[in-house]
């Protein structure tokens, strides 16, 4: 029983939200009953969702969490973008090529794209430019400007505008990852005019995404309205997007979101909460049968991995020692966790640190399954070797929201000699701290910010430690780093996957982490929603969504 794998303070707590779920769901029962059914079908073109903390820029050079990101996108174009499948697209540019040396790129961009109405503009009809995408992209390594994706550009020596509608990236060294890179939401392209000062992005934010800013009340309410210019079109030639407006609202707590939406007054939820998970989902991850009728389920795998990260450089740590970290990646069953902990969301990570779904990732990466004998045995070889009596202690840092999957963890590796002590902390103070190497072992997880592998292997290269870079761990490892340099400059597709491949099983053959579980995106959404697909990236593009009209509530 799930029992015996949580703390018993922590079944306590799930017992107490079970009990304020119960409440709480029947109070909605009785609410839904008065809501007005024609202010659905008047709502039919206003897209709307939730966000648990307000967003806090809508300049993309911050675009650096998923509540601004996805916000970022419906404003703003790139260059490039992924489609569902995370291929390369054109956006603003048309088309592009690559030397042969992989050294330079040359866009060619449409001549259709316009920035959103705005009184900064001389003329009505404002044209994106090759110069607007220059100054975008050199802004973000302005010191001043202090933007997080400073350094994703770091490859590249020199932009040139060769006329208005093309653009030349010269880069200093082959990075096949580059067109990646650009369809981030840092690279999105903005007008030269916010250099001049006329442009505020908290009341006026201009792109020429396919939404346009309408009205934001910070913590309450964010509006975004249909982008009449917007240059792209379906299939029919018909004008996108199909919606009128996006309303975005900022309710904190994941218990009051899920209940606006089962009164469908948000159109979807995305991600999965321990506090109505049960009531959604069977342990199996399918919908629970009473809701079959009236919310349609979307999984995706998400380039996520979830792991423990241990910091390798105190020498006074246990963990140091690769013997109780395999005890550790051994001790404890991954399946389990997933199935009890998560309904069945998200795949264990028995292979390596570059998640399912992403080249570079293999089966071949033999990585560690539960195994708890053979755990037993590397801990009383160290504890013989090190004179030690009593069992292992290792404290693990989480944040509240992970709180049952380290106490999970915790169960599991008593039962082998290791007492997990669990540190809880803020998120800020976690991320801090990991950054400074103030902690022995940390729950973390790694989305990909582009879809190469690079992204991930890049926390392992010796000279990305933190606090300036990712290395959060400092593993150091000659080869690693050899093979690494080699990877990257690597322009053959298939040579840079095996070398990605070989990569991740260094990672794991030296356990400097423990994968937990490639995760996996999961949307709600009503059955009235049609074309809100879902991608590895969980990406919010609302281009081609449509609401129909529909009886959601009975």
């Amino acid at each position: 029983m799930i029992c015996k794998y949580i703390t018993l303070s922590l079944f306590k707590k799930l017992k107490l939200i079970r009990l304020v779920f119960v409440y709480t769901f029947l109070t909605a029962i009785l609410l839904s009953s008065c809501v007005d059914k024609k202010s659905l079908d008047n709502s039919e073109k206003v897209f709307r969702y939730n966000e648990h903390s307000d967003i806090t820029s809508l300049d993309p050079a911050f675009a650096r969490d998923q509540r601004n990101i996805w916000a970022v996108h419906q404003l703003y174009s790139t260059l490039v973008g992924l489609d569902n499948q995370l291929k390369i697209i054109p956006q603003a540019a048309k088309s592009w090529e690559i030397s042969n040396d992989g050294l330079c790129y040359t866009f060619k961009l449409r001549e259709d794209v316009y920035f959103h109405k705005s009184d900064v503009f001389k003329d009505p009809l404002h044209k994106l430019t090759a110069h607007d995408v220059k100054f975008s992209l050199e802004r973000l390594s302005d010191k001043k400007l202090a933007s997080p994706g400073s350094e994703i550009l770091r490859v590249v020596d020199e932009i040139i505008v060769v006329d208005k509608h093309t653009i030349k990236f010269m880069l200093n060294k082959p990075f096949p990852a580059f067109l990646g890179v650009l369809s981030m939401k840092y690279c999105s392209i903005l007008p030269e005019e916010v250099g001049q000062g006329k442009i505020d992005f908290r009341s006026n934010p201009v792109g020429s995404g396919p939404f346009r800013f309408k009205r934001w009340i910070p913590q309450e309410k964010l509006v975004l309205r249909k982008n009449e210019l917007y240059f792209e079109k379906d299939q029919k030639g018909n004008q996108l997007p199909y919606l009128e407006a996006v309303a975005i609202t900022f309710l904190p707590d994941k218990q009051s979101e899920f209940m606006q939406f089962i009164q469908g007054n948000l159109d979807f939820i995305s991600g999965l909460d321990v506090s109505y998970k049960d009531e959604l989902l069977r342990a199996n991850g399918e919908l629970n049968s009473k809701y079959q009728k009236k919310i349609n389920v979307d999984k995706s795998p998400y380039l996520n991995t979830e792991y423990v990260g241990f910091y390798l450089a105190d020498s006074s740590s246990h963990v140091t020692d690769i013997r109780i970290r395999k005890a550790i990646n051994m001790g404890f069953d991954r399946d389990k966790m997933i199935k009890y902990l998560r309904n069945g969301i998200g795949i264990a990570a028995n292979q390596g640190f570059i998640p399912k779904g992403l080249p570079g990732w293999s089966l071949n990466n033999n990585g560690y399954t539960y195994n708890p004998e053979k755990a037993r045995k590397l801990i009383e070889e160290y504890k013989r070797e090190k004179q030690i009596q009593q069992d292992i202690q290792v404290t693990f840092s989480t944040n509240a929201s992970y709180q049952d999957l380290i106490g999970f963890i915790q169960a599991e590796l008593s039962e082998i000699g290791i007492k997990v002590n669990i540190n809880v902390l803020p998120s800020s103070t976690l991320r801090m701290k990991r950054s400074e190497g103030q902690l022995e072992a940390f729950r973390s997880s790694w989305i990909a910010d582009y879809p190469d592998a690079q992204n991930y292997l890049s926390l392992f290269y010796s000279k990305n430690k933190s606090p300036i870079g990712s290395n959060y761990t400092h593993f150091e490892s000659k080869l690693f780093d050899s093979i690494y340099n080699s990877a990257i400059k690597t322009i053959n597709a298939d040579l840079r996957e095996k070398l990605y491949s070989r990569l991740d099983s260094i990672i794991i053959k030296e356990a400097a982490i423990v994968p937990l579980y490639y995760d996996e995106a999961i949307r709600f959404k009503h059955k009235n929603i049609m074309g809100l697909n879902i991608n590895p990236i969980n990406l919010l593009d609302l281009t081609r969504v449509k609401k129909l009209k529909s009886e959601i509530l009975d």
